[in-house]
């Protein structure tokens, strides 16, 4: 895995040394951070907000502007109340943290740090297992009180967590699912995970907003008297909130936001349909990550042809590497076609290699 540099963030190319290359990596699933409607509201944010607001979101003088934004988020996911905060992390730790002091915390397989209160023991098995051993344990102590905590889309798998179990549940737990790679892409109005869940549970969401809508900032929803107790927290009250005008281009933005959720799925289907012949590619939930697996080395061969891919290792430099590829609203069906024609050649290549 080759560490590359360059000054220019990347859009559906990225200029490394000069050179032109294309590129599948990164995330704004949206492709919102290069779209000049997006660029152009983000400008006049900048132009009326400023570049930061300078008081704390306790202040004395308040930005009604993150009200609104607040309303927006949370009446999208479908929850009572929000709060947003400067960063995916942010948001992830205010959430658990709160949960934390609401019951034993039981981890997912694959929980993200960012849900991590301390050195957690994360469930070293699979989900489907999890999921029973967790209904085992709720049902069978009435008398405590638990919080299931999960992510509810493992980017690194190209997996959409299933809750449907949680129904079978006798009794309420609180659920806090860090949505980051859901949120904006999946459900038929961008709500995320939301739309797959039961009804009838005390749900708490965190979600980073910058990986499909292209906003540094964040988002906790949930019910009023969850949101109320985790605006207490020193986390929200001593933080500096998101930047005001990453606020007003995402509300100006809401169109565009189904515009090219649209465009993205259109995307990802076309590249499944075209890499059907490579069984080697992995995306049972058509997301925006196709996994490449048993493919070590790929990533040096694309990188010859101009060609930069997801791969290195995540969510620590000890896990083991992955290679991805990470497709957006704003690539083109030819840049797909180049991609598959070249994986297809890889591929045969390696395997005349391995006959010989």
């Amino acid at each position: 895995m080759q560490t590359l540099r360059t000054d220019i963030t990347p859009g559906n190319t990225a200029d490394i040394n000069g050179k032109e290359h294309l590129f599948f990596s990164g995330f704004s699933y949206l492709g919102l951070h290069t779209h000049p409607l997006f660029k152009e509201a983000l400008k006049a944010g900048i132009d009326r907000y400023g570049t930061i607001f300078i008081s704390s979101r306790i202040a004395n003088v308040q930005l009604s502007l993150y009200d609104e934004l607040e309303h927006a988020l949370a009446t999208a996911l479908h929850q009572q109340a929000a709060a947003t905060f400067s960063s995916g992390y942010m948001a992830s730790q205010a959430a658990v943290q709160y949960a934390a002091t609401q019951g034993t915390l039981l981890y997912a397989p694959s929980a993200h740090p960012a849900l991590w209160v301390g050195k957690p023991v994360i469930p070293d098995t699979t989900w489907h297992d999890w999921a029973a051993q967790t209904i085992t344990l709720i049902n069978s102590h009435p008398d405590d009180t638990f919080v299931i905590v999960a992510d509810g889309v493992n980017p690194l798998t190209s997996t959409i967590n299933d809750f449907s179990w949680l129904t079978q549940l006798k009794r309420k737990a609180l659920v806090l699912i860090d949505d980051s790679h859901g949120i904006g892409i999946l459900g038929p109005t961008g709500n995320g995970i939301t739309h797959t869940l039961p009804p009838h549970q005390d749900y708490l969401l965190a979600a980073s907003l910058a990986k499909a809508y292209s906003v540094q900032g964040s988002v906790v929803a949930g019910r009023g008297a969850h949101i109320a107790a985790i605006k207490k927290l020193p986390l929200f009250t001593a933080g500096t909130p998101l930047m005001p005008a990453n606020a007003y281009a995402f509300l100006q933005s809401l169109s565009l936001h189904d515009t090219q959720r649209a465009l993205l799925h259109k995307q990802i289907a076309y590249f499944k349909i075209i890499t059907g012949d490579l069984l080697n590619i992995h995306n049972p939930f058509l997301l925006p990550m196709f996994i490449l697996q048993q493919s070590a080395g790929i990533e040096t061969q694309l990188l010859e042809h101009d060609i930069i891919i997801s791969s290195f290792r995540y969510p620590s430099p000890d896990s083991p590497p992955i290679n991805r590829i990470v497709v957006s609203a704003h690539h083109t069906s030819h840049q797909l076609d180049i991609l598959h024609k070249l994986l297809k050649n890889i591929i045969i290549d390696s395997r005349l290699g391995t006959m010989d």
